[in-house]
């Protein structure tokens, strides 16, 4: 009998959302490890999900500690800037142009993005810029889907984490990673009413899940593909 497939799953330990690629295979009993992929778990055929979750559950501040210093240890890409490179941007592409102005401009169809200076002393400016720019994009989105949580737009602040797309403080300001334009909208929009729906529950409660649902009814889905598609935005 064929060996299934390895799948992804997810499983809640404390306040994070933990991801792991499941293998099954003739082993006798459940082990976990942390390589460059993330945390791998291999598992019996036999065993039931459930109780390969509960086990994960268990060693939650092994497998925490070990995911921690793996991200430390993820490499930071350094993107190369480039006459006519083109970057992800909100579902398309966003091409870049240097030189020939002394400002930076946008494009009408915000599909291009000239900057004054040359590739090599570019970085900080195209940073500034795409950030100015999503900090527009999140502020419309809030805009549309806060008044359908019957709330009033919350403060943002923008973020930079590497493992965090978004936060809600106690405070009710809600912090969106820039990163996030290099995603699709519909992602951006996960995100978005994620953090709203915890001005309403601070948790992640089956009512706060209701909240999400309410309004992203593929909020699974889109939650699989935010940890898909994130691990490949640029960093620089």
């Amino acid at each position: 009998m064929a060996l299934p497939e390895p799948v992804a799953r997810s499983v809640r330990l404390a306040d994070r959302e933990v991801t792991y690629l499941l293998r099954r295979s003739h082993r006798r009993s459940v082990g976990l490890r942390v390589d460059h992929r993330g945390l791998i778990v291999g598992a019996p055929v036999s065993a039931t999900l459930a109780a390969i979750d509960d086990i994960v559950r268990r060693h939650g501040a092994w497998v925490v500690e070990h995911l921690d210093r793996w991200r430390e240890r993820l490499p930071t890409a350094v993107l190369r800037l480039s006459e006519g490179l083109r970057l992800p941007w909100l579902g398309g592409e966003l091409a870049l142009q240097f030189g020939g102005t002394s400002r930076v401009r946008w494009s009408a169809d915000g599909a291009e993005l000239r900057l004054p200076q040359a590739p090599d002393a570019a970085t900080l400016a195209l940073e500034k810029a795409l950030r100015q720019r999503i900090r527009e994009v999140f502020l419309q989105r809030i805009a549309h889907w806060a008044p359908q949580l019957a709330l009033a737009a919350p403060p943002i602040a923008l973020s930079a984490a590497r493992t965090r797309w978004g936060s809600c403080s106690s405070r009710g300001v809600v912090r969106l990673n820039w990163r996030l334009g290099f995603l699709p909208l519909d992602l951006v929009d996960y995100v978005v009413v994620h953090e709203l729906a915890h001005l309403r529950e601070m948790n992640h409660s089956p009512r706060f899940w209701s909240l999400v649902e309410g309004l992203c009814p593929d909020w699974r889905e889109r939650r699989r593909e935010l940890r898909l598609r994130g691990a490949g935005v640029p960093l620089f």
